[in-house]
């Protein structure tokens, strides 16, 4: 797709070296999904999510997550009007295309949970009101690792909403002296501007529900969520929402490689960021040092794929 490789060499411009990345996260943003990136401080996570909202030209808010942010820090306020004799809702931060909660997890639960409606209805509840946010919407949130000081669990019930969850890594040596070399002067995230529109976006998304699935493919998915749920390796397994949210991002990775329908390797090669962070690992599988990605992916390898004239 022309449009997705525009955004892509876009935002390469900025984020050196992690193709796989933003691949992933165009993915989450075509499938219409939010999309939780975790890893340590200063690989990248910010600049990256600034970048894709640069280069997609969409509204943009960053919301710093501490441990005393308040839910009407994000969401918004009533606001007694003394000339009006009524109160007047003054819009919080997530009233944007692109809400980057960074450091989510620096938060209380309670502020955490504010996030819910938001991600799963598109609006915002105050009083007896709700208003709308405008669309496209998206949430990307970073996350430090829980071993971290001073970091709070996210709750199952937030964790489900993410559609996925990435990665980024540390730079190969090549690319980090790419990076030094083309911050030495400059900072590259100021030289970049939109390859893309709103109206674009909601194309691109339309497009990827579009994309065509077989009822093969339908039982290939729910035989995998499926598995988790029996799974020796898990205490809790997915829910249904993964099973749509796996769905999604095999649509758009279609799209992506220029295909108007699902193949089996669509499924394989996402399931493991769409299905892990759902996920609770059992005794079991803690006794046997295995992770939830890592269980995921023998699951998918023990599920029989569909043949493709099913």
């Amino acid at each position: 797709m022309e449009y997705v490789k525009k955004i892509e060499q876009n935002v390469e411009k900025v984020i050196i070296g992690k193709n796989n990345v933003v691949k992933n996260i165009l993915k989450g943003i075509l499938a219409g999904g939010h999309i939780l990136i975790e890893d340590i401080p200063g690989i990248g996570k910010t600049t990256l999510v600034k970048a894709l909202a640069k280069s997609l030209n969409l509204s943009y808010s960053r919301i710093q997550f501490t441990p005393d942010l308040l839910p009407s820090d994000i969401l918004g306020v009533s606001i007694y009007n003394q000339k009006e004799m009524s109160f007047e809702f003054r819009k919080g931060p997530v009233f944007a295309n692109v809400v980057l909660a960074d450091e989510i997890n620096r938060t209380s639960p309670k502020t955490q949970a504010a996030l819910l409606e938001v991600m799963e209805e598109t609006q915002v509840s105050e009083g007896n009101k709700s208003y709308l946010l405008e669309r496209p919407f998206f949430v990307m949130a970073t996350q430090n690792p829980i071993e971290y000081e001073g970091t709070f669990n996210l709750p199952e019930a937030q964790l489900d909403r993410f559609m996925i969850r990435i990665k980024m890594g540390y730079p190969s040596i090549q690319d980090e002296m790419h990076i030094l070399r083309n911050t030495r002067e400059e900072i590259p995230i100021e030289n970049i501007g939109p390859v893309a529109s709103k109206e674009d976006v909601m194309m691109l998304q339309r497009k990827t529900r579009e994309v065509k699935v077989t009822e093969g493919i339908y039982k290939y998915i729910v035989d995998i969520v499926k598995e988790t749920r029996e799974s020796k390796f898990f205490a809790l397994g997915a829910s249904p929402r993964a099973s749509i949210a796996l769905m999604r991002i095999s649509q758009a990775s279609a799209l992506m490689q220029g295909r108007n329908y699902v193949i089996p390797e669509d499924v394989k090669e996402n399931a493991g960021m769409v299905l892990a962070h759902r996920l609770i690992l059992s005794s079991y599988a803690r006794g046997q040092g295995s992770s939830a990605y890592e269980a995921v992916q023998l699951i998918v390898a023990s599920v029989e794929p569909p043949r493709m004239d099913a």
